[in-house]
């Protein structure tokens, strides 16, 4: 049987393209499965059909501005009730590969208000238990773009990107860690899963309700190890 997390836990991990979210997401999901975590391994936009709609105009020809805001909410809305809230509620860690904050990043650089975005988000969705923000220069992320799929799509240019990174940047939460997203890739994942060891201990010392034994069993499931006889 899978072992849970009181109330669940949802990290997202964050940045422009070309920072190496997915790659992240994918190791530090491993890792927890390996110990044996009932882990969602998610993103955005999702496969719905917004989230397709969303995947075409990026390869097509961008929406609107107003059009793609609304795919975005629309797609999110979806996600967060048909995934990620059940999920949380039956105890698993979500990780999700962009969530929205890359709608108040990207969007943001379109031209619409990026506090606007992020309250109008908060609204609809989840706050995460921990933001990991990747954060490398936009021409390396350029660069890692082409080596990755050949041309760059209507969301990768560099002003776009530069725009974005700068949002990103302005993001003030208390659960915000920033990265360096050139470090190696396995200096990367150890540091997130400190970062989201830390923050589940801090959410299970607040959880109200708990038994000492359920913390205690909670902290051990996320460190791999067994529970304590007696």
């Amino acid at each position: 049987m899978k072992r849970i997390i009181p109330g669940g836990f949802l990290l997202a991990i964050e940045g422009i393209d070309g920072a190496g979210k997915s790659v992240q997401a994918k190791a530090v999901a491993a890792v927890l499965l390996a110990r044996g975590l009932d882990v969602v391994l998610t993103r955005e936009p999702t496969r719905g059909p917004w989230g397709q709609l969303l995947r075409e105009s990026a390869a097509k020809g961008r929406l609107s501005p107003a059009d793609e805001l609304k795919a975005f909410i629309e797609d999110r809305k979806q996600h967060v009730a048909e995934l990620i809230r059940p999920s949380l509620e039956a105890g698993r860690i979500v990780i999700t590969d962009r969530y929205y904050f890359s709608t108040v990043a990207y969007q943001g650089a379109r031209g619409f208000n990026p506090e606007d975005l992020l309250r109008s988000n908060e609204a609809i969705a989840i706050e995460p238990h921990l933001l990991i923000l990747l954060d490398i220069d936009p021409a390396v992320g350029l660069a890692r773009i082409g080596h990755r799929d050949g041309a760059a799509n209507e969301f990768e240019t560099l002003a776009t990107l530069t725009r974005s990174r700068d949002i990103y940047l302005s993001i003030r939460k208390p659960y915000v860690v920033r990265l360096d997203g050139t470090a190696p890739p396995d200096e990367i994942r150890d540091r997130v899963l400190f970062a989201l060891g830390r923050a589940v201990l801090e959410r299970l010392h607040l959880e109200t309700g708990l038994t000492p034994r359920q913390r205690l069993d909670a902290s051990l499931a996320l460190h791999g190890s067994d529970g304590v006889a007696g």
